[in-house]
């Protein structure tokens, strides 16, 4: 039943007779796609209209701004068959129907985004969550939870808080703060509670000569780099005086965008809702509460949408085509209907809703007001009212805010001036894309037509920016273990029928962002992280993955993520200090290593053997140059490290003086200079060198046996000493240790 509006406060109101115009239906072109992979082929079809007299389609890249035009068919037609895409590319099309009714030719548009297999969207970037400081802690568990959900979702998030009374400029800088700590990653921005509102303008979109001013403008949050002022506005309404606008009051001159906005935004602000029962607090706990339950499909979600329009084509304005255009793509067309809007949603799901009418700043004619909202439940997730004033939506009990307050309903915008384009979330995207894309679809912009005010500052989304179009019921009981070195996750399976597999995420103590692991689906309901490098809590997500058939084609599509924590007590990083010392006897040295952790070792002595004992002692058999080598093991790595060994000493006496019989060595031990006498049968020329105990030359010489070589040692330090000495013919040779004191 329409609802009585008793209060006539509205300048959009319906014309007396437009029998010759065309309806709302005629200039809103419902176009869905149907994919094909194999071979690539998208087939755009669209709802016959009996008006039409020809459709031209027109094609672009999702992330370009030209439009090619592809073909002209009749009015007849009713679909076009595109066979030059790619898999995993996304498109986007435009039909522009022409047509006459009566005495009247007007055009139709229609845009719907198109992929055949659309790659998942693991990662949508870094989101700013400002948050009133009033919540906490009354919220804290919510807010948690809420952070958690939008991470799960494949959003990092930067919080921040602000008072309520905080200057716009002031909460402004905290945005700009984090945005340049990473801008290239840094997209959306939800403002959570009575987060100070800025105002900006000096029009009235609703078009009321009463009503000019300043219009909440959230979008100035938006534009990180455009030129705000407030020195040329001034407009002085009696009423209400919240829009007054003059030089240097704070409010800003702009009336459209100065320039493209940087971040997807949307606000969830049910403070003064003081017809509803709940308290502030209340109302937005049962907010959070129905979005993770929305995430997580807690509840049935019907795909089909409404329209109750109360103005009808309106001068071509038709601002019921928001509803028409955009709804064909994200539930198809036949699921579309021209309903009441408060009986259906009280009785049935709408996941999609289009409401229009005269307005106030609380009630809508042919719709209701928030008083209907207050004694109501409606069925549905995505709402679009749009009438005079409450656009305007930063007033006590306002119209615009109140569906978020009841029922399922968790965003709601004001379109018709301008018109929105919500076609890519067909494929995934979430609202806020659609509302960044529509605040920057200036006058002559990528998507026609615009409207009026088409970016004008006062396009704002109330509700969660984050939200998408389709939700994948998530796994449950989701564990992780660590046995030994590797994290075990499992998980109970999604209940949902088209999940082709699961996808695994880690952060841990060092990582603020959660990182992909399986680049392939796992399709079953286990999956082992080897080898995990650091001591830390490791914390593991896992989402359902599915290959969506939409109205826009094919696209896979994650679920929310459910996440399980588990403590890794033994790292990975091998962590030794090997270390080879000498000992007094020259041939044999002590092998050692100190660590951190249960490893295995391997020593290899250079000399063809080898221990596995972690400190050992090993002996030379023979003087040499060795490399030896440790090798440090455990489960997941390994660690060599290398030794140069020289071996000298072999053949020497236990007693510190020598009295060999080929060799005389005095005195030893020696001060300053010592005498070597090498006794033979017959005189020999002999080679020499002393050497310390690493293995380096210190000196060297020639003599003759059986003459005595006087050798000056004054300058090297006190120490053990080897001297070594060979016949030049190479038949005699030895070695002798000397002690300097």
């Amino acid at each position: 039943m329409k609802k009585a509006f008793n209060k006539i406060l509205f300048f959009l109101i319906v014309p007396a007779s437009f029998a010759q115009s065309p309806s709302v239906k005629d200039v809103a072109v419902e176009a869905y796609v149907t994919a094909s992979s194999s071979p690539p082929t998208f087939t755009i079809s669209w709802i016959p209209n009996t008006t039409s007299t020809g459709y031209s389609i027109a094609k672009k890249l999702k992330s370009s701004n030209t439009w090619t035009n592809l073909a002209t068919l009749s009015g007849t037609a009713t679909h076009y068959i595109d066979n030059n895409v790619t898999v995993g590319i996304e498109y986007e099309y435009r039909v522009i129907r022409s047509g006459t009714t009566g005495t009247v030719n007007y055009n139709g548009y229609g845009y719907v985004a198109a992929a055949a297999e659309a790659p998942p969207k693991h990662f949508r970037g870094k989101c700013i969550l400002m948050i009133a400081n009033t919540l906490t802690p009354a919220l804290l568990p919510e807010i948690n939870r809420f952070i958690r959900d939008l991470e799960g979702d494949g959003w990092s998030v930067a919080t921040a808080y602000t008072a309520t009374n905080a200057p716009v400029s002031s909460v402004k800088s905290q945005i700009q703060n984090i945005y340049n700590q990473d801008p290239i990653n840094t997209v959306a921005l939800i403002l959570l509670g009575r987060v100070p509102v800025p105002y900006s303008g000096a029009f009235a979109p609703d078009a009321h000569p009463d009503h000019v001013g300043a219009w909440p403008a959230d979008v100035y949050y938006a534009d990180l780099n455009g030129n705000w002022t407030d020195a040329t506005a001034n407009t002085t309404p009696t009423n209400p005086p919240r829009i007054v606008n003059t030089p240097g009051d704070g409010k800003f001159d702009q009336s459209y965008v100065p320039s493209t906005t940087e971040l997807q935004i949307g606000r969830i602000d049910l403070s003064s809702m003081s017809s509803f029962t709940l308290s502030e607090s209340q109302l937005l706990k049962n907010y959070l509460d129905k979005n993770h339950d929305y995430r997580m499909t807690n509840f049935t979600v019907t795909e089909s949408g409404l329209v109750d329009d109360n103005f009808g084509y309106f001068n071509g304005e038709a601002f019921a085509a928001n509803g028409w255009r955009n709804f064909s793509s994200l539930v198809g067309p036949g699921n579309v209907s021209n309903a009441d809007y408060f009986t259906t949603m009280s009785s049935s799901f709408r996941l999609w809703s289009y409401g229009c009418g005269g307005g106030s700043y609380t009630s809508a004619a042919g719709i209701g007001s928030t008083a209907n909202f207050t004694s109501s439940n409606l069925q549905g997730v995505f709402t679009i009212l749009f009438g005079s004033y409450f656009g305007d939506w930063d007033v006590p009990d306002n119209f615009l805010r109140a569906p978020l307050c009841q029922g399922k309903m968790l965003t709601c915008f004001w379109a018709g001036r301008p018109h929105w384009w919500l076609h890519h979330m067909g494929l995934g995207e979430n609202i806020g894309y659609s509302v960044r894309i529509t605040q920057n679809n200036q006058i002559n912009g990528t998507y026609f037509p615009g409207g009026l005010y088409n970016g004008g500052v006062h396009v704002a989304l109330m509700g969660d920016p984050t939200l998408r179009n389709r939700m994948v019921k998530p796994p449950g009981n989701v564990t992780a273990t660590f046995v030994n070195h590797n994290a075990i996750i499992n998980w109970s399976p999604s209940t949902q029928t088209n999940v082709i597999g699961y996808h695994i995420y880690m952060k841990n103590d060092s990582a603020n962002a959660y990182v992909l692991l399986n680049a392939s689906p796992v399709t079953g309901n286990s999956y082992t992280h080897h080898c995990q490098p650091y001591q830390a809590t490791y914390t593991y997500m896992v989402r359902a993955l599915t290959l969506e058939n939409s109205w826009s084609g094919t696209y896979y599509n994650l679920s929310q993520g459910i996440i399980d924590t588990a403590y890794h007590s033994s790292p990975t990083t091998i962590y030794a200090n090997p270390t080879v010392i000498s000992t007094p006897t020259p041939n044999v040295f002590q092998f050692s290593c100190t660590s951190a952790g249960s490893y295995n070792y391997q020593w290899h002595f250079g000399n063809g053997i080898s221990s596995t004992v972690q400190n050992t002692v090993h002996t030379y058999s023979a003087n040499g140059t060795y490399v030896a080598t440790l090798v440090v093991t455990n489960a997941c790595n390994s660690k060599t490290f290398t030794f140069t060994i020289n071996v000298v000493g072999l053949g020497l006496e236990n007693t510190v003086a020598s009295h060999h019989k080929e060799i005389h060595i005095f005195p030893n031990p020696a001060g300053d200079q010592i005498t070597i006498l090498v006794n033979k049968e017959y005189s020999k020329e002999y080679a020499w060198k002393l050497m310390d105990i690493s293995g380096r030359t210190l000196m060297k010489g020639n003599g003759k046996t059986n003459e005595h070589v006087k050798i000056n040692i004054r300058k090297i330090p006190a120490g053990l000493y080897f001297f070594l000495w060979q016949t030049l013919d190479g038949k005699s040779s030895g070695t002798e240790r000397i002690l300097k004191e």
